[in-house]
């Protein structure tokens, strides 16, 4: 059986010329990056109405056994251009962190991939840089303007502002920098945060042009003086800096599948940590020239669903027409308590309980956001018969169709099924349906808890102390009618890993809550959820070579 980079390497890929002219994109408006990936400039794409209709790729709360979502959505994408449809993919970019870490990348798997891979997985077209280097610029003006005067009278242990890099290095998460003597800085703790989970990368995946970025930027909140006042990235005059640096990471990615459908990779916040969905740049062109569009939200439909929903449709005033939510039996039996090593076997009881998740994530769609779902049930060889009919019972009891999806070994093939159900609920959807969790008004700490309450299943939630001081103070500030960004678990409804299927009478613990005024959230962490991830004791680095001729191996 070939690996994904094995099948990846011997797709014959179609220049990106004949890809972007597929899908309606003249070749004045690229800029290649090779012959097979190239940035769009789609500042004359957007005097296009966008005519397209979006579907929501999400899944079920993720276990070891894997689920399969952006193969799903790659997969559904090519079902959808076999049944002849004008489709378009809009996808997150791959971290490195993940990649050479435990999670693997985001360029799907098996037959169902956007290629080419190796270059998606990896350095791509620079945009994960040139966001660390926003990044870290700010942070060295900053403390540039600490250690020159501090005119603005910031308070060096009130610094929020971290540093970030693309890699999973959990000895960064805390250090003491500035040492040495006065010409090296000002001494003060400090600490790193994975690129993915920057401000910087929520910001530029929020705004929709070059001049709305430079203002969100303006916005960003650094650190605070003695007089416990806001200092921003337009108080240290970074934000023509940081944009000039961000100037082409903007526009979107154009790359391709396995089978030539054209497909927008761009932007890679995590969805534990940040909002978990690509570009608003990159979705908007997607649906000015495609009649459906595919895209995805990170981890399960409690975190990336919800934030999609909630931060980015009502920022961009983007809505879904149908939510397709990915599962796998295996990853049922999982949240039933079953052991990993015996997920191949047989168990309706483990199921049945497992079903439990399912029923949650369907309820929310339909009944918190109006929309309707269509469960993909990625097909393993090990499911029986019995299994797959109790998954289907479970759907219908909830008036929710079930496809059976084997993209990963079909490609196109192996979704249209799925393709078909999606086409006939796309034309029947009705946007008037389409509602958020929470209204803008709403207190912060309300909105919190109306997520955890109405979502994950929570009976009430605990703030401590620190954290429901710093929500008054940003209501203070006028950052009340901001939606919240949750940082918790992807492994459960509630912000404890362990807590599988739909835990209920749990109380969700907000332990810190801080403001990201550029994206425009607040984000409220939750138990131990960590913005600098680290390696596993054996990371997927160690497999991963490259030939004499330049042939990458052993990614995937």
């Amino acid at each position: 059986m070939l690996s994904d980079i094995e099948i990846a390497q011997s797709c014959k890929m179609k220049p990106i010329e004949e890809v972007a002219a597929s899908a309606g994109v003249p070749s004045e408006l690229l800029e290649q990056y090779g012959r097979y990936k190239a940035k769009v400039n789609d500042y004359q794409i957007r005097k296009q109405p966008q005519k397209g209709k979006l579907v929501l790729v999400t899944a079920i709360n993720p276990t070891p056994a894997g689920e399969g979502k952006t193969t799903v959505s790659i997969g559904l994408a090519d079902a959808l251009h076999l049944e002849g449809q004008n489709v378009c993919l809009a996808l997150r970019e791959p971290s490195l962190g993940p990649v050479f870490g435990i999670k693997g990348g985001a360029a799907g798997g098996g037959y169902a991939q956007v290629v080419p891979m190796e270059d998606i997985n990896l350095h791509f077209t620079g945009d994960m840089h040139a966001i660390t280097a926003a990044n870290n610029l700010i942070a060295a003006m900053l403390d540039n303007s600490i250690q020159q005067g501090n005119p603005l009278c910031i308070d060096p242990r009130r610094v929020t502002w971290k540093r970030c890099m693309d890699m999973n290095d959990r000895q960064l998460r805390n250090v003491l920098d500035g040492l040495g003597g006065r010409v090296n800085g000002t001494p003060r703790e400090d600490g790193f945060d994975i690129t993915t989970a920057s401000e910087i990368m929520a910001t530029l995946c929020l705004a929709d042009s070059i001049s709305d970025l430079k203002a969100r930027l303006s916005r960003i909140v650094v650190a605070r003086t003695y007089e416990d006042k806001p200092v921003t990235v337009g108080d240290i005059h970074a934000q023509g800096a940081a944009c000039a640096l961000l100037k082409d990471a903007i526009r979107p990615n154009l790359v391709q599948t396995l089978i030539g459908t054209p497909a927008f990779v761009h932007g890679g916040p995590f969805a534990n940590i940040a909002h978990g969905c690509n570009s608003v740049v990159a979705t908007k062109t997607a649906l000015r020239l495609a009649d459906i569009v595919v895209t995805e939200a990170g981890f399960g439909a409690d975190l990336g669903a919800e934030k999609f929903v909630d931060i980015k449709c009502r920022m961009s005033g983007l809505a879904p027409s149908v939510v397709v939510l990915v599962a796998t039996v295996r990853a049922l039996k999982s949240h039933g308590g079953v052991a990993k090593a015996d997920l191949g076997t047989e168990n309706l009881e483990a199921l049945k309980k497992g079903l439990s998740n399912l029923r949650r994530h369907l309820r929310n769609i339909r009944e918190v956001w109006g929309l309707t779902p269509i469960v993909a049930l990625n097909r393993f060889v090990s499911d029986t018969e019995a299994e797959i009919a109790l998954v289907k019972e479970a759907a219908a009891e909830l008036n929710t169709q079930v496809a059976l999806c084997e993209v990963w070994a079909k490609g196109g093939e192996g979704g249209r099924e799925l393709a078909k159900m999606v086409i006939a609920e796309v034309n029947k959807a009705d946007p008037a349906q389409f509602r958020f969790t929470y209204p803008d008004e709403m207190p912060l700490e309300d909105k919190i808890r109306a997520v955890a309450t109405r979502i994950y299943g929570a009976k009430d939630v605990s703030f401590a102390p620190a954290a429901k001081k710093m929500l008054a103070k940003l209501t203070e500030e006028g950052c009340g009618n901001m939606p919240v960004c949750i940082a918790k678990t992807q492994y459960s409804f509630s912000d404890d890993p362990k807590k599988l299927g739909a835990p209920e009478n749990f109380v969700l613990n907000i332990r810190q809550v801080r403001v990201s005024a550029g994206a425009g959230f607040v984000v409220a962490l939750s138990g131990d959820i960590m913005t600098m991830p680290g390696l596993p004791k054996v990371p997927a680095a160690v497999n991963i070579d490259v030939t004499d001729d330049g042939k990458i191996t052993g990614l995937f």
